[in-house]
């Protein structure tokens, strides 16, 4: 990550907290992801859901026409690992019934006792697996 500046990850982090104080605010809905993308699946309330994913399609595809550099075309793990990986996050977020979106950024802001214990477990769980496979993967 070659092309990181503070100045960007600020705006970045400002712009994610922007929009989900505005769907708090203006639906009173939280923006939590794992429950969006699960929100798909249900009938019920179902087409927010997909147009909230659709958006978040859209935005990424236009953001890689825009700007294909930042994007990781070969990235260092293969699709299967990638895939599994990608998995367990999902299973571990439906188990915690939510994710960092929902947890860590929405519910630290509300101070959420649950959502302190899970954003702590989250972060806990990634350090030490960061750490333990480092030496070993990379």
């Amino acid at each position: 990550m070659c092309d990181f500046t503070p100045g960007h990850a600020a705006l970045g982090g400002a712009l994610i907290a922007a929009s989900l104080a505005v769907m708090l605010v203006g639906t009173g809905r939280i923006a939590g992801l794992s429950g969006v993308i699960a929100g798909v699946t249900r009938r019920r309330d179902r087409e927010w859901h997909v147009w909230f994913v659709a958006g978040m399609l859209a935005v990424g595809a236009v953001s890689f026409r825009l700007a294909q550099q930042v994007f990781d075309a070969h990235g260092p793990r293969a699709l299967p690992v990638v895939a599994f990986s990608g998995l367990l996050v999902g299973a571990g977020t439906r188990i915690a019934n939510g994710c960092t979106s929902g947890h860590g950024l929405l519910g630290m802001a509300r101070f959420s006792r649950r959502s302190l214990v899970a954003t702590a477990v989250f972060f806990g769980v990634a350090v030490a697996t960061a750490t333990l496979a480092h030496g070993r993967l990379s």
